[in-house]
């Protein structure tokens, strides 16, 4: 997506909001509140959510969403969006480098492109001018 007006913004956002939710329920949690002073939505390009579970527990995760895998995390990995982000890089490579020991070409394949999205995290992570209050955008 360009440098989308509004509605374009505003329909990423839902479309990947929709992808974090479905995420979670996959993994047998399911998802509740989301806490949008603490999660980052940068469109077109990622979408760190901090979404509290249903339940008595009222437990917490970061959910990352966009033009990656969905992936998530308990909220004990990171203590912000920006954290997360480097956690979910770091994961990523770990797993890759994992991937990369199979025989099987496949594996490989996925993951290179792991390593390739978990670079693009990293360099996200590092860019202060994404981090600062005004990085939400709902």
């Amino acid at each position: 997506m360009e440098q989308g007006t509004q509605e374009q913004e505003q329909a990423w956002v839902r479309e990947h909001f929709q992808k974090a939710n479905r995420f979670m329920a996959e993994k047998g949690i399911l998802p509740g509140k989301v806490v949008l002073k603490e999660s980052r939505i940068l469109p077109p390009l990622i979408a760190v959510w901090k979404i509290e579970a249903q339940g008595p527990r009222k437990q917490k995760y970061w959910v990352i969403s966009g033009d990656l895998p969905t992936d998530m995390s308990a909220e004990s990995a990171a203590k912000n969006a920006r954290d997360a982000v480097r956690y979910f890089s770091l994961n990523w490579q770990l797993k890759a480098e994992n991937m990369l020991r199979s025989a099987d070409n496949t594996q490989h394949q996925l993951a290179q492109i792991m390593v390739s999205k978990a670079n693009g995290l990293a360099q996200l992570h590092g860019e202060d001018r994404l981090w600062g209050e005004m990085a939400v955008v709902i």
